[in-house]
């Protein structure tokens, strides 16, 4: 194992490289495109031995990915933000036709107003699109979840295309450590892509992705939603695979001082490391905080999570992505999926650091201020809180 100190968008092509991909088209958007240039780079090289198709938009390259997954090859491309909701129409594609693509995106704001900055709105507003989610909080964890991703959609019980979010600048654009794993090691983890169905094949013409009435077509998503259980223990054995191989432990859920929090903010993507400085702050003046991530959020780890914050007062969940008219998306799923428990914590939600606004721990501080007075009386004062915003400079967005 090499140790490099790299961007988290170079993780993710080294982690193409890596699991040779045969096919790459991608087109360039901020802050996503390194992994473009470092895949021309690699394969000008002679470093890599794959396709690499530069496309006119990011529609054309999931319409080239899916065209080449459908002919059997191990396929990826990587995009961002407006990027990913040009392609919104082909990840329906990609996941209907149940072909293994992986892509990394490179978490970034939606237009308008124009920002380059990193938040959740683009994987988010893609969550129903029948693609396996992962996301990572750290370098690292950008090229070991874009090798898991492979393996667990290649695998014949899935078959089901996986995106990888990366914070914007957060980790794209910053130098980490990384443990890099050495190619025969990942060869012996992810082997060749073999399709266990007849793809496309200009001696075996068919059609692929074909019409289907009414009397068809709820069947082909029941199955695709099948599928995704299926992959929630696929998830569990590569990521126990992976360990033993490589060292490094995974879960869908990650927990941390939880066993007697009276307080547990669940979140997802960088700020997790953030949070943990501020919940070691809190822990110091004797109050009862805890943390959860989330690197699984589609399939959605119901089990998992609830088994954590089940003994917590409040739920304070934290998210960069806002489902307007109602509050945040992650938000609305933990409330679904705790719909039905018999013992639940209260749920407040606290949308933070939109376009890429910095989070820093004093964030959670005041989160925890806010949830308090809700702790005490059993009754939630307010259910959804945006965090460190100017009220002067929204009644001015607003022409009050």
């Amino acid at each position: 194992m090499v140790k490099e100190v790299i961007k988290g968008n170079f993780a993710t092509a080294v982690a193409a490289k890596l699991a040779r991909a045969e096919v790459i088209p991608a087109y360039p958007i901020t802050p996503s495109t390194l992994f473009p240039e470092q895949i021309s780079e690699f394969v000008n090289n002679g470093e890599m031995k794959c396709e690499y198709i530069p496309v006119e938009s990011e529609h054309s390259a999931m319409s080239a990915c899916i065209g080449a997954a459908a002919c059997g090859v191990r396929t990826c491309t990587a995009t961002s933000s407006q990027g990913l909701a040009l392609m919104h129409e082909m990840l329906f594609i990609a996941s209907g036709m149940r072909l293994p693509i992986v892509m990394p995106v490179a978490n970034r704001a939606l237009s308008a107003p124009i920002n380059i900055w990193g938040d959740h709105s683009d994987t988010m507003a893609e969550r129903d699109v029948g693609w396996l989610h992962f996301y990572a909080q750290t370098n690292q964890e950008c090229i070991d979840l874009t090798l898991v991703a492979f393996k667990v959609s290649e695998n014949k019980k899935v078959l089901l295309p996986s995106m990888i979010g990366l914070d914007a600048f957060v980790l794209t654009h910053t130098m980490e450590p990384v443990d890099v794993p050495e190619q025969d090691k990942v060869d012996a983890f992810l082997p060749k892509y073999e399709s266990p169905y007849c793809w496309l094949d200009p001696a075996r013409p068919m059609t692929i992705g074909s019409f289907a009435t009414p009397e068809y077509y709820m069947e082909f998503k029941l199955a695709e939603e099948m599928a995704m259980e299926r992959s929630s223990a696929v998830i569990d054995e590569v990521f126990e695979d992976f360990e033993k191989r490589f060292g490094r432990k995974y879960q869908k859920v990650v927990g941390y001082k939880t066993e007697d929090a009276d307080v547990i903010m669940v979140m997802i993507g960088s700020m997790f490391g953030t949070a943990k400085a501020a919940v070691d702050n809190l822990r110091k003046k004797g109050i009862k905080a805890g943390l959860v991530k989330m690197t699984v959020y589609r399939p959605f780890p119901t089990k998992e999570l609830y088994a954590l914050v089940k003994s917590a007062k409040v739920v304070a969940i934290v998210e960069r992505a806002y489902s307007y008219g109602h509050g945040g998306p992650l938000f609305a799923d933990v409330s679904g999926a705790f719909y039905n428990m018999e013992k639940k914590p209260m749920m407040l939600n606290y949308i933070i650091g939109l376009g890429g606004r910095d989070i820093v721990p004093k964030d959670f501080e005041t989160i925890y201020d806010k949830v308090k007075p809700s702790m005490e009386t059993g009754k939630a004062r307010m259910r959804v809180e945006w965090i460190n915003v100017n009220e002067e400079a929204v009644k001015e967005a607003e022409g009050l």
